[in-house]
């Protein structure tokens, strides 16, 4: 496996001509999908670029940018001279852009549009293990991905003065982030992901503060408003196959060192979010593994999307960097993982998101782990910020919440299933469903779907505990004893809100 020698050299007048001609081309995240329209669009998003090839064929000089960047293929030179005016091919050639052969040019870079609600981008990366026909070197800089994508969804947009890109690969987090920061620092370990995300920022004329080193080090004794981190959280032995993925570190130290280092770098009131996984072993739950990771002051919430099986994952990393698991060299790191495993009796490993908060001054900082598996569609980032929200709420109402008058959002609905029985049906589970956000579900018993049923903004929940322990003959402060946790669940997922908020 090698290291690229040569980095790529798209300076500001390079990357100046390129945007003109990305432009007047209309090469940007709308116009590549008028171009192709939606079919051949998500075709090429599942990996199937034929329909997306027939479909540029009419799309003129924006087509030859398609078949360039997006496509892999080789165009002729007289198209490649008018797609890129007033970039010449031969100095595209000199920035690492382009690649002369014998019929044309081909991508020497990946560089393609992505998008938001407010507008489009460029990103800078390297061409990935399809498009080069082979396993991608060591300093490999990886496009716009699952995980980064996920990553993008998954972080809270609230305005904040100063934010921190720990481990900024293409520079996609910090594009995202320059949205709601006033200013953006960026760092990486590897000189080639600086390279090109110094080419993404200057294509796209934006301003961002980028240094070298490893993890925090470029920032010491600085603090941030946030931060985002998609660390190389791959885990397994201790080594560097890939610096995009691979941290030298063992097993899920990398997730650990992140989230144990990144509250003291942030300033009171700060929040954090990163991409994590955790080892499941038999020695203990993953709840306790990763709470133990954490600082004082900090709140923290842990949600594990997937646990994978280990085969399974050990293959899925193999083939992400071209590598062929039946290939001798495939077999070979693939037993060598495998016996890590086995060794370290790892039984799955999850991954997830972490939102952390510095909480300086609270006696006792709230940390919350939960599996979050099922599908959804809302993008977590909005309901982050909701959560902190109601977790800070509840903890400045500290035991008033008897006081405060509650509503059921119009978004949750109850569920019941019945059973048949001697009596006719009888209900067997009641469901709570919150149909906007990541979905969540609670399972609550008859006398919360009582109390709940009363929670029309109206009354304080102490009369309602009162009026529903008069009828059930119970007494009110057992009552309240065996709500109040429910009620503060039901709080920090959004599920039940003051009235009024």
């Amino acid at each position: 496996m090698s290291t690229r020698s040569v980095l790529p050299d798209l300076n500001d007048d390079v990357c100046a001509r390129l945007r003109e001609a990305f432009r007047r081309t209309g090469y940007d995240a709308d116009g590549v999908v008028a171009a192709l329209g939606g079919a051949a669009h998500a075709a090429l998003g599942r990996g199937e670029p034929v329909p997306a090839e027939r479909a540029s064929r009419d799309a003129g000089e924006l087509g030859t940018l398609i078949r360039l960047f997006l496509l892999g293929g080789t165009e002729p030179e007289t198209a490649v001279k008018a797609a890129f005016a007033p970039l010449a091919p031969e100095d595209a050639v000199a920035a690492g852009l382009l690649t002369a052969v014998a019929d044309g040019y081909r991508a020497g870079l990946d560089v393609r549009p992505h998008g938001d609600e407010e507008g489009s981008w460029w990103v800078v990366s390297d061409l990935d293990a399809d498009v080069l026909g082979s396993t991608v070197p060591e300093d490999h800089v990886l496009g716009v991905g699952h995980a980064s994508l996920s990553l993008i969804r998954a972080t809270s947009r609230n305005p904040v003065g100063t934010l921190l890109d720990l481990g900024t690969g293409n520079g996609v987090q910090a594009l995202h982030a320059a949205r709601h920061a006033r200013r953006v620092t960026a760092t990486d370990l590897s000189e080639r992901a600086l390279a090109l995300a110094a080419a993404t920022f200057r294509l796209n004329e934006l301003d961002v503060e980028l240094l070298r080193g490893e993890w925090f080090a470029p920032v010491a004794r600085r603090k941030f408003d946030q931060v985002v981190c998609n660390p190389p959280f791959v885990v397994g032995p201790a080594r560097v196959d890939y610096t995009y993925r691979d941290s030298g570190l063992a097993g899920d130290d990398a997730s650990a060192l992140v989230v144990r280092q990144l509250p003291g770098f942030l300033n009171d009131g700060g929040v954090g979010h990163l991409l994590a996984s955790w080892l499941h072993t038999g020695k203990e739950d993953w709840a306790d593994r990763v709470s133990r990771w954490l600082p004082a002051e900090t709140d923290a919430w842990f949600v594990q999307r997937d646990v994978a099986d280990p085969a399974l994952y050990v293959g899925t990393w193999l083939r992400d960097a071209g590598l062929d698991p039946r290939s001798p060299e495939g077999r070979a790191k693939a037993a060598a993982w495998l016996d890590w495993f086995a060794a370290n009796d790892v039984r799955g490993i999850g991954f997830g998101f972490v939102t952390l908060r510095r909480a300086a001054g609270v006696g006792s900082p709230t940390v919350v782990c939960e599996d979050l598996r099922q599908a959804y569609d809302d993008p977590l980032g909005p309901e982050a910020a909701g959560w902190l929200d109601r977790v800070e709420w509840l903890r400045e109402s500290g035991d008033s919440l008897l006081d405060v008058r509650f509503v059921v959002p119009g978004t949750v609905l109850l569920e019941s299933v019945e059973e048949p029985g001697d009596e006719g049906w009888a209900t067997s589970i009641r469901r709570l469903h919150r149909t906007d956000g990541p979905g969540w579900q609670h399972e609550v018993d008859e006398l919360a779907t009582r109390l709940l049923a009363g929670c029309r903004g109206m009354l304080p929940l102490e009369d309602l505990i009162e009026l529903l322990a008069a009828a059930q003959g119970l007494e009110a402060s057992e009552l309240a004893a065996a709500a109040l946790p429910v009620v503060r669940e039901l709080v920090r997922h959004g599920m039940l809100v003051p009235a009024g908020k």
